[in-house]
């Protein structure tokens, strides 16, 4: 997992259509002592995307300074779901700056106002109270702290567990570490939390067992019970797949954070505002959380994050004792609001919903075809994900998930790094705005990417 694409220069055959164009070497030989610059000043764990040095995006696609064009299935990272520079969501930036006011800490402003109204009207009944951050693991940390907050509230300082799930992620702070469920990426931490505790995630192909029953008994084997857990956070669907949990699943877990007093949230940071067919993810299971986090495709492209409760979990502390430096940034304030609007009144999530299953059939048709290499193929609304395993095993293939997106970068069609516990997923997921014809042409180059990459060309 890690692996980093070549930066040196290589000639690629050249693509001319509607959606795609490339004519010139991958990477295009001047844009190498940016990406040799980069790799000097920056650590390591920036490098691994497709050596792309962006000029600009717009809609679906990305551009580089030397005439080539990508289709862009990566929306940024699950972020641009009303597309790259929007031109409504760049107008209201622009007016913002223009206006004088862009920045006041949490001074009152009406751009804040706007943006928390906006929210709290699409997010369900009970769930008004909203709280601006700038990322989605400062989303998550804040829920884990409210979490436990209430629990010592309701139960004392023995109700302080925290219940994440196995290949789930939350960020990369200390507590969302600790929540996810990826042990490789917090082996950094040692002396772990031993309340923050991991139930194994029913995705139905990892964990075969989908049964209620393994989140009880996780809790059981640390010898706890449920007046020691505060709170369970769960993705609406786990981002290394998408994996759902089953309905039935869900609707237990809700059942048993009501008898409870248990805090339910849902992170919603990658899998909110239209991106699986419903404006939010957890709207498939027919139940509502007690605390959305939500980031990403909030904005469409700034860096803002929220936090949704219920008014007896939010109002917890005093004022000026839960802020953030830049909530609530005015400019970031219009985006969302001008994003939000885009959304609603171009029915984006509709057209996730009609585009999804044709999505999802093309990548199933890929698995028909090399059986023995895709091992679980998921897909909702507009995010699917291809799970490569080595030959007749389920163990991760992470070189050829590479290799598949290597190839599409060299033909045209843009994916971030593999994903995943094990860096075995190709992670599709577009803007929004795709049209028909673009998910088509997209799905062909995906088709001979994967063909290629699996004949070891």
């Amino acid at each position: 997992m890690g692996k980093e694409f070549s930066i040196t220069p290589q000639t690629v055959p050249h693509v001319t259509t509607k959606h795609r164009r490339i004519c010139t070497p991958l990477p295009h030989p001047d844009s190498v002592t940016t990406l040799e610059k980069l790799r000097h000043f920056e650590p390591q764990s920036m490098r691994g995307m497709p050596p792309i040095v962006w000029e600009k995006a717009q809609d679906i696609y990305v551009f580089d300074k030397y005439g080539n064009q990508w289709l862009d299935w990566s929306s940024g990272v699950l972020v641009t779901n009303a597309g790259h520079a929007a031109p409504e969501i760049c107008k209201a930036m622009i007016d913002q700056i223009n206006s004088g006011l862009i920045h006041n800490y949490v001074f009152p402003s009406e751009e804040r106002a706007e943006a928390v109204e906006l929210l709290a009207s699409v997010a369900p009944e009970g769930l008004k109270k909203v709280f601006l951050l700038s990322t989605g693991s400062e989303a998550t940390e804040c829920a884990i702290k409210l979490s436990r907050a209430h629990g010592i509230k309701v139960g004392g300082k023995a109700k302080i567990g925290i219940v994440g799930f196995t290949r789930g992620f939350h960020g990369r702070t200390l507590a969302s570490q600790q929540a996810g469920g990826m042990a490789g990426q917090k082996a950094w931490i040692v002396n772990e939390d031993p309340a923050i505790i991991n139930a194994p995630f029913p995705d139905g192909y990892w964990t075969t067992d989908t049964s209620f029953d393994t989140f009880l008994k996780t809790i059981a084997d640390r010898g706890l019970t449920a007046d020691n857990i505060a709170g369970v956070i769960i993705e609406s669907y786990q981002g290394v797949g998408p994996d759902f949990a089953p309905v039935e699943y869900v609707q237990k877990l809700r059942a048993w954070c009501d008898a409870h007093n248990v805090v339910l949230t849902f992170d919603e940071v990658q899998a909110g505002f239209g991106r699986t067919g419903k404006f939010w993810a957890f709207e498939h299971y027919g139940v509502s959380p007690d605390i959305i986090c939500c980031g990403k495709g909030i904005s469409s492209g700034m860096p803002i994050s929220a936090v949704l409760g219920r008014e007896h979990i939010m109002d917890q502390f005093p004022p000026g004792s839960m802020t953030s430096t830049h909530t609530g940034n005015p400019i970031c304030c219009a985006a969302v609001v001008a994003n939000i609007r885009k959304l609603l009144d171009e029915d984006l999530t509709g057209n996730a919903a009609r585009l999804g299953p044709i999505l999802y059939a093309r990548c199933k048709a890929i698995q028909a075809r090399h059986p023995t290499v895709f091992g679980n193929v998921t897909g909702t609304g507009l995010v699917a994900g291809m799970q490569t395993v080595k030959p007749g095993t389920q163990d991760p293939d992470h070189d050829l998930a590479h290799r598949i997106i290597e190839l599409c970068y060299q033909r045209g069609l843009l994916l971030f790094a593999p994903v995943g516990a094990w860096g075995q997923t190709v992670k599709i997921c577009p803007p929004l705005t795709i049209t028909l014809e673009a998910l088509e042409e997209a799905c062909d180059v995906l088709d001979t990417a994967v063909d290629d990459a699996v004949a070891g060309k």
